[in-house]
């Protein structure tokens, strides 16, 4: 039994929001977790037991990145999958709360709502996570093809690799809309082989890039040629993350490398969520190859300012602001 999610066992009603409105709209198709979040008060200490804190947030890329699209003013629906469980519970307030327009996600009777346990290190760079996110199996083809009016309605579509292989290839196959990837993981870039030509954004790490493009990456000059690889599959652009070396942003007629933006690092688990929004707000205002990357550098910024996965603090004014500096 599935459907449209509505207010039942003391849960908050779900947005009704039809699929017919007239302002622009994104829709994004991926993943919502509990996540679960231990850092250390000191350096790490591999099995043991580290005394430090530990975190209960919403997350998930698919929905990480809409929450900070609706944080930037985004009028935002995520298709993605819920189980019948407390997490679920605590997901849906979440998502009401930060604007997400949840109507046209899915609850699967009997399933248990996608899990995200990861630990960091005392400065907050993530060291070692488990996933436990079975649940978006049932994220089918037969399931989105439900929701085609919606996602054909969009000004562009997000997905992320936590959707199965098939459903990719349908999304590739049937998206109207500028389709903007996320590849997540080395593992999960593995699904995108042969539909990167159906995509217009995609925001690789350089292990990502180095799966996207099938060669590796040790230099300069093999960074470029990977980074050409990928364009000329047919995509419109790539923004490749170098870690603390920047990022380099291909389109089919300009290469740039930006330098990261100064920040105070707490957290860096949703910094590439947030650029993946960045760079979603940047297309929908129009800008080029080198304003998305600031924007994308910008929002990835903010958000490892923050404990929480998605800094409450993201905002358009404020990301305009970090833009300039």
């Amino acid at each position: 039994m599935t459907g449209k999610m509505e207010g039942h066992c003391g849960r908050p009603k779900w947005n009704q929001v039809s699929v017919m409105a007239h302002d622009p709209y994104v829709v994004v198709v991926g993943g919502a977790n509990l996540d679960i979040a231990g850092k250390p008060a000191g350096p790490l200490v591999p099995r043991d037991s580290n005394l430090g804190t530990i975190r209960l947030s919403a997350g998930g890329v698919g929905r990480n990145i809409a929450h900070n699209l609706a944080l930037l003013g985004i009028d935002v629906k995520l298709i993605t999958c819920f189980g019948e469980d407390p997490q679920a519970d605590a997901l849906i307030e979440s998502c009401t709360e930060a604007g997400i327009d949840l109507a046209h996600a899915f609850a699967i009777h009997g399933g248990a709502t996608s899990t995200y346990l990861y630990v960091t290190d005392e400065t907050g760079e993530m060291q070692l996570a488990i996933n436990d996110m079975a649940i978006l199996e049932h994220l089918t083809p037969e399931r989105l093809r439900e929701r085609r009016k919606l996602i054909d309605g969009a000004a562009i579509v997000v997905v992320d690799t936590n959707l199965p292989i098939e459903s990719l290839r349908w999304m590739a196959g049937h998206t109207k809309a500028p389709l903007f990837c996320d590849p997540i993981s080395t593992t999960k870039a593995h699904k995108l082989e042969g539909m990167l030509g159906a995509l217009h954004t995609i925001k690789p790490n350089l292990r990502e890039a180095e799966v996207l493009a099938d060669m590796p990456i040790t230099d300069e000059d093999s960074l470029l040629q990977a980074a050409r690889r990928i364009v000329k599959s047919g995509l419109d652009q790539a923004f490749i993350s170098l870690g603390a070396e920047g990022l380099l942003c291909m389109s089919r007629e300009q290469t740039l490398r930006l330098p990261l933006m100064p920040s105070a690092v707490r957290n860096t688990n949703g910094a590439g969520d947030a650029m993946a929004a960045g760079l979603v707000w940047a297309r929908l205002k129009g800008m080029g190859l080198r304003e998305a990357g600031h924007a994308g550098l910008a929002a990835s910024a903010i958000a490892i300012e923050s404990d929480e996965t998605v800094n409450p603090l993201m905002s358009e004014r404020l990301l305009r602001e970090r833009m300039t500096r």
